[in-house]
């Protein structure tokens, strides 16, 4: 039976003879139904229609879907001695990228942002020999397709390696994650943000959605929270969640100062 591919959101569901009824992750008001109402692709019909491309992101490998799907994001792989970890993660695994991941080090872990990111995780995973993935726990409804892989991470920090810990967030979701890179960016330190911090189009600031399709904005409360898991952290890069959009530099001032701008625009 096929696995089934929600057109929208890329996120993958179980086998079954048809696809499902619906997808809960476009139902719900930060995502939204295709125009032409739900749509499905096969893993196979996916895998026809479309490839998967890598290329370096500031220092980091990259992998995306091309041409674009879904939400569009590309996945990174952080490097480390034993095995790189994915960031993020994209709709399909093909024995091409996955031969490309092996040569870089191959998988030793995923981690996700936010569920509009799941994607193919399971796939990615199982290529690798069900290596853990990494989803934090206030999320856990949104899972589509369940997997013994999955830890359903709880609290506030999650450490991976000496270099690298999940740091939940919360806002955009309620289990929104952030990766913090202490090796990254030459040793200044980087951050991981998918859009739970959204790298605005100038590359020097943030801003903070509770929808970006449906133009939500997120409550100060819910930034204020943000402010305070990244506050402890140091970090002179981020990198958000489409190919470019990163802030190479001076990144923890651009943050701070990307809060201040962001609650005085929303204030009474």
């Amino acid at each position: 039976m096929p696995l089934w591919t929600c057109e929208q959101c890329g996120a993958q569901f179980p086998d079954s003879v048809a696809p499902p009824a619906a997808c809960p992750i476009c139902e719900d008001e930060r995502q939204y139904v295709n125009w032409k109402g739900q749509q499905w692709l096969s893993r196979d019909a996916l895998a026809e229609r479309h490839k998967i491309v890598w290329r370096d992101d500031l220092g980091i490998p990259g992998i995306a879907l091309d041409p674009g799907f879904a939400i569009g994001q590309r996945a990174l792989l952080i490097p480390e001695p034993d095995g790189c970890v994915m960031w993020d993660c994209v709709p399909l695994a093909t024995s091409e990228a996955v031969d490309h991941v092996r040569s870089l080090g191959g998988l030793k872990a995923i981690a996700v942002s936010h569920p509009h990111y799941y994607g193919a995780v399971a796939d990615w995973s199982e290529a690798f020999g069900g290596v853990p993935i990494y989803l934090h726990g206030d999320d856990r409804q949104w899972v589509t397709r369940p997997h013994a892989a999955i830890v359903p991470w709880a609290g506030d920090s999650r450490q991976i390696s000496d270099d690298i810990v999940l740091i939940r967030t919360g806002g955009h979701f309620a289990g929104g994650t952030i990766l913090h890179w202490r090796a990254g960016a030459q040793r200044r330190g980087a951050l991981l943000t998918g859009d739970v911090a959204m790298v605005a189009m100038d590359r020097r600031s943030l801003s903070f959605m509770y929808s970006f399709p449906n133009y939500i904005p997120l409550n100060a409360k819910s930034v204020q929270g943000v402010a305070r898991a990244v506050a402890p952290l140091a970090f002179d890069r981020i990198y958000g969640a489409w190919w470019g959009k990163n802030i190479e530099a001076g990144a923890k001032a651009a943050f701070d100062a990307s809060v201040r701008r962001y609650l005085a625009a929303i204030a009474d």
